[in-house]
């Protein structure tokens, strides 16, 4: 049989910040039998500039995404981020309406999957073999995840299936973490206030981790954390899954 083919795109902070999570993306998808490949000219998805308003710079970012990633040699084209994956669904499809390259955009867009909807929803797959990590976890629905990409049940049920792994829902899980792009810094006392509040209802539950698709998220609670000192740890559900092979 065939192998899928996957495209992956690897967005600006796991780029940056978090590259292992990206190699652990990678990890997984080859281990559920995915033949990866992976456009070096690929950048930013233009979320960044089009939250701040400068819709031309956004658009002219994601013509070029679309120049990346309309390749037909691929079946799929997956990313680590919600917050990424909803922008290409959502905002692309507002700022390509009227434009000649709807129709590739179109084409373009039904391929792309955040990674844990691509396991659950088209391979099918919420158990990834070998995984393990021995504690007790919190799941923190990203608002890109759960209101873009309407993205709930899959990830809940991978970590089910990690060996030693104990999931423990948070109150408010579906609770906006604070970060939300440039609002953590025109709004830093209200964004800080959310952290906090996110942080200690999953301290709440006894979990030594906090899980997310989403490493903007996962970056802002970090950040929180380590100036108190928290006993708490973050982590990218690929690097989870990734665990213990």
């Amino acid at each position: 049989m065939a192998k899928i083919k996957v495209d992956i795109f690897i967005p600006c902070f796991v780029d940056q910040l978090y590259p292992e999570t990206g190699m652990n993306m990678v990890k997984v998808l080859e281990r559920v039998g995915c033949q990866v490949r992976y456009n070096a000219n690929q950048t930013c998805c233009g979320q960044p500039a089009f939250n701040a308003g400068f819709y031309d710079a956004s658009l002219e970012v994601a013509n070029k995404f679309l120049d990346d990633f309309i390749s037909d040699e691929s079946d799929y084209i997956v990313a680590p981020s919600a917050s990424c994956v909803g922008h290409v669904r959502g905002a692309y499809a507002d700022m390509f309406v009227t434009s000649p390259r709807f129709i590739n955009y179109r084409s373009m867009e039904r391929k792309v999957y955040e990674f844990t909807e691509f396991l659950t929803k088209v391979l099918d797959i919420e158990k990834i073999p070998g995984a393990s990590l021995n504690g007790v976890a919190t799941y923190h629905d990203s608002c890109s995840a759960l209101r873009e990409c309407k993205i709930k049940a899959g990830p809940r049920a991978l970590l089910h299936y990690v060996d030693g792994l104990q999931l423990v829902e948070m109150a408010d899980t579906e609770t906006c973490c604070g970060f939300g792009g440039t609002f953590a810094v025109k709004f830093e006392a209200i964004s800080v206030a959310m952290a906090q509040q996110k942080v200690e209802h999953a301290l709440a539950t006894g979990a030594s981790y906090i899980i997310s698709t989403d490493t903007s998220c996962l970056m802002h609670l970090e950040a929180y954390i380590r100036k108190n000192n928290i006993p708490l740890k973050t982590m990218h559900i690929a690097d989870v899954l990734a665990s213990g092979w």
